[in-house]
Formats: C-alpha cells, sequence, structure tokens
C-alpha cells in the first residue's frame, strides 16, 4: 500500500545524503518534497500542514544545521514525526475486573467486520481468552451464518438469535457469562452508506451491552471516506480506537496516515490479508520504518516465533552446522517458511536491502517446484542425496513436472550449502588439520606451528574451534529468532 510513498521519500533522502550541510533553503526543499508526497498518498491537507510545520520547527536549528550527516538526522526527525501521526505508540489492551470484556465493532457495509470479529476473536485466544462472538447483523443476509463458518475455522463459539439485534447483544452478555466467556465480540449490521437508522441501531447496541472498547472497522482502500466515516461514528458512538482492513492492497494509504490525527482516536489493530492469521496490533513506529524503507526486523522475527517451533527449528540449526542437515530436514522448512505468509512480504520487512532487491517479484510457486521435487525423492534420496545418478533425476524430474536439470541444479546448490556450513561449523578443526603446532612435530615443510598446544587442535573439554564472531552471533541470532535455512543462491 505505501510503495509509493516509500519510493518517494526514498527519492528525497538520496538527494540529501550528498550534501555536508543543511541550509534552511534546503529544509524547505525537502519539506516541499514530502508535502506533495503525502497529498499523492491522499494523506489529509491538514495532518500534511501539521506533519509539515513540525519537521521544519525541528529541522530548522543549530542541532541538525552543525551535524556531521545532516541526511540522517532529517531521516530521523521524519520517522519521530511519522510515528507520532500514526499514533505514536501501539495500543494496550485491558480487560474487565469483572468479566466479560465487550467489544462492539461498527462499521460500513464491505469493510470486512464480520470477518475482522473473527480475525479479532482468534488474536483474542492468542492472548489466552474465551472470547465468544455474537452476531447482532440480522440485516445482511448469511451475516450470522458467515460468522459461525469463521468462528468453527478460529475455535471460537457464535451466538445470536432471530430475533432483535438489541435483544440479541443484550442476552449475549448473560450468555457469555453462563458459558464462561471472558470477552465478548458483538458484530453489529453495516450499510452501503451511513443513514440516521444504523446509527439509532449501533447506539441502542452500545447502551445495553456497555461495551469496554467500541471500534470502527474501516477499509483502507476508501482512501479519506474511511476518515469522514470514521468521524461521523465516532460523534454517535464515542470510538475508542479504529481497525483498519485491506493494508496489503494497492491503496495510497492516506486513511492510515490521517485517522489518528483527525479522529482523534488511535488505530487499534490493523489487518494485512485474506488468511484469518493477518491480524495483528498495529505498531506505528514499525510502519512508519517501512514507508521510509528501514525494514521491519521486530514483525519478522514475530512471524518466524509464531512460525517455526523453537525445539525443531534448535535441532534444524544444529543438524545444518554439524553437517547432518538433509533434504528431507530442507522439506520441513519450507514448510515453516510458507506459514510466514508471501516471500515478497518477508523481503520488504528485511532492513539494510537495497530498493532494487525489494521490487524484485518473487514467486512463491518456486518453493511449491522445489518441494515437488524433493517429495518425489524416495526417503533414501533424500537423506543421501549423492546417490542420485542420471536415472534417477530422470525419475524424480518426471515424477515432480520438471526438469532433469532442475533436479541437478537443486542437488548442486544443496551440495553447496552443506560444504559452507561445515566449513564454518569446524573452521577450527579443518583449518588445522594436519599443521602441527609450536612445540610439536615437524611439518612436511620444515616449518613449526604457532600454538603452544602440542598436537591438540582443539582446546581441552571443546569439541569445535568456531570463529568468535560467528559464534556470537549465532547465538544472538537464535535467541532472537529460530534458525531458517536455505539454499545459498
Amino acid at each position: 500500500m505505501f510503495d509509493a510513498l516509500s519510493d518517494r521519500f526514498d527519492g528525497i533522502f538520496r538527494r540529501l545524503r550528498g550534501k555536508g550541510r543543511l541550509t534552511e533553503q534546503d529544509v524547505d526543499e525537502v519539506l516541499r518534497e514530502i508535502r506533495l508526497a503525502l497529498l499523492e498518498a491522499d494523506v489529509n491537507l491538514q495532518v500534511t500542514k501539521n506533519f509539515c510545520a513540525r519537521v521544519r520547527e525541528r529541522c530548522v536549528g543549530e542541532h541538525v544545521s552543525e551535524a556531521l550527516n545532516p541526511a540522517q538526522q532529517v531521516v530521523k526527525i521524519v520517522n519521530e514525526e511519522l510515528t507520532n501521526t500514526l499514533g505514536g505508540e501501539t495500543m494496550r489492551m485491558t480487560f474487565a475486573s469483572k468479566p466479560p470484556t465487550v467489544v462492539l465493532m461498527a462499521g460500513l457495509q464491505g469493510s470486512g467486520k464480520t470477518t475482522t470479529a473473527a480475525k479479532l476473536a482468534r488474536w483474542f485466544r492468542q492472548q489466552g481468552r474465551n472470547p465468544m462472538l455474537v452476531g447482532a447483523d440480522l440485516q445482511r443476509p448469511a451475516a450470522v451464518e458467515q460468522l459461525r463458518t469463521l468462528g468453527e475455522r478460529v475455535g471460537v463459539p457464535v451466538w445470536s438469535e432471530p430475533t432483535d439485534p438489541v435483544d440479541v447483544a443484550r442476552r449475549s452478555i448473560d450468555e457469555a457469562r453462563r458459558a464462561g466467556r471472558d470477552v465478548v465480540i458483538v458484530d453489529t449490521a453495516g450499510r452501503l452508506a451511513i443513514d440516521a437508522e444504523m446509527m439509532e441501531e449501533v447506539r441502542q447496541i452500545s447502551a445495553v451491552t456497555e461495551p469496554h472498547y467500541t471500534f470502527l472497522v474501516v477499509d483502507a482502500m476508501t482512501g479519506q471516506d474511511a476518515v469522514t466515516v470514521a468521524e461521523s461514528f465516532h460523534e454517535t458512538l464515542e470510538l475508542d480506537g479504529v481497525i483498519l482492513t485491506k493494508l496489503d492492497g494497492d491503496a495510497r494509504g492516506g486513511a492510515a496516515l490521517s485517522v489518528k490525527e483527525v479522529v482523534g482516536r488511535p488505530i487499534a489493530f490493523a489487518s494485512t490479508g485474506e488468511k484469518l492469521e493477518d491480524f495483528d496490533l498495529f505498531h506505528p513506529d514499525r510502519l512508519a520504518g517501512r514507508i521510509l524503507g528501514m525494514g521491519d526486523m521486530l514483525t519478522l522475527i514475530e512471524k518466524a516465533e509464531e512460525a517455526f517451533e523453537k525445539e525443531e527449528a534448535e535441532e534444524a540449526a544444529a543438524k545444518l552446522l554439524e553437517g547432518r542437515f538433509t533434504l528431507e530436514d530442507f522439506l520441513d522448512q519450507m514448510q515453516q517458511v510458507k506459514k510466514m505468509g508471501p516471500l515478497n512480504n518477508l523481503v520488504k520487512l528485511m532492513p539494510g536491502l537495497p530498493k532494487e532487491a525489494k521490487d524484485v517479484e518473487i514467486d512463491d510457486r518456486e518453493l511449491l517446484r522445489l518441494e515437488a521435487i524433493i517429495r518425489s525423492m524416495t526417503p533414501d534420496e533424500r537423506q543421501r542425496p549423492e546417490i542420485i545418478d542420471g536415472s534417477r533425476r530422470t525419475r524424480i524430474a518426471t515424477g515432480s513436472g520438471s526438469q532433469p536439470n532442475d533436479v541437478q541444479n537443486l542437488l548442486k546448490q544443496f551440495k553447496q550449502m552443506q560444504k559452507m556450513m561445515n566449513q564454518l561449523g569446524g573452521f577450527g578443526s579443518k583449518a588445522m588439520r594436519g599443521k602441527n603446532r609450536k612445540g610439536g612435530k615437524q611439518s612436511k615443510g620444515g616449518k613449526r606451528s604457532g600454538n603452544p598446544a602440542g598436537g591438540r587442535v582443539t582446546p581441552k573439554g571443546q569439541k569445535k574451534l568456531v570463529l568468535p564472531d560467528f559464534e556470537k552471533d549465532l547465538a544472538d541470532l537464535e535467541s532472537r529468532m529460530p534458525g531458517l535455512p536455505g539454499l545459498p543462491n
């Protein structure tokens, strides 16, 4: 959604990097470009003016003008102000001391309200809660059935009655207490446009349920109309937050950048895809970093932690370093990677990648092709790929719908990866093998090595000698994110 805005910011900051000092004229020129970039992204005019005014006030000063790297200073200021515009900090959810905690969902028809209610129920389950969905949308045909279907998929019960929406909402609280449910999510009816009847119905439901949170579900693809809708609902319901859907679309993203400052309520959650798991708390600082091309390592780590089982990931990393990693293990790792979402989305989260690398279209079908090749092998071939000869390659290629060349390339790359990891894992012992240490026997060339430990390759009690920096980096990476083995390019 924010690709166009990211490209504009990237061009603006690239021109800044060549300047040794920033004058007031340079700042004004940068702000002019930023103003155009935000307006093109469909950001509210007043929000754009306020944003540029704050950035100018901080940029035009002795601190920035005398900075050794003014471009980095400006990026830092823009990042901080962009984070503030998006809401400042992630919304923290609290729960009622006397359950249930009631969450009221409101919004126009077509904004994805019913699906978002199910996604929110799934999120609450992940937090260790026992939610219940309430179908109070009796206006749209099959709305309750849709909610029941989604509820089954996320493992959350749905309660509704073919009576009156207000009565359904009122009675759902007692039903939740009876069933021991500590969170009630009420899905209300929407219309194609705001009208008095819809607003009155939602107001009455809010009055009888006394919700702890009232969330407005807004389609981010609607641009500035989303902000107008939020203002109208806020006048009636006193919103606690906004949930943005379809953030993975190709719209310009103005709603996300405008809603907090215009409505005065934060974006609580964001839906980034059609799958029920494509939903999480909205992190203003992370989105600001992604817009400015800084990546989003924290989200990438969270996705990996959710997709990978810790014990399995540690075992795979150990096998990889010890040279015991097989094609069977690689197939398991590919299954975990697929759970993290489309590869293009993962690449965009990686910090430090050049724009050209992020813009490359990665076909997720490539993983399916590799998977088909490996699945066409026998268990013995996956464990010992060296036994695969010409006739076996032909059979594997036929079974996977590929060419023998594709099978050969996979085996070649896998062999290279194993060789590389063997060298890293046993660097000390392999590098020192055949060499004598200081005080030991003389080598063939008549020279002695400089190690005083005699013929011992590694210190006593140590299995392998690994480069200190590599060992430290590996330990740090494993503590934050499970290992992610893959084929080298």
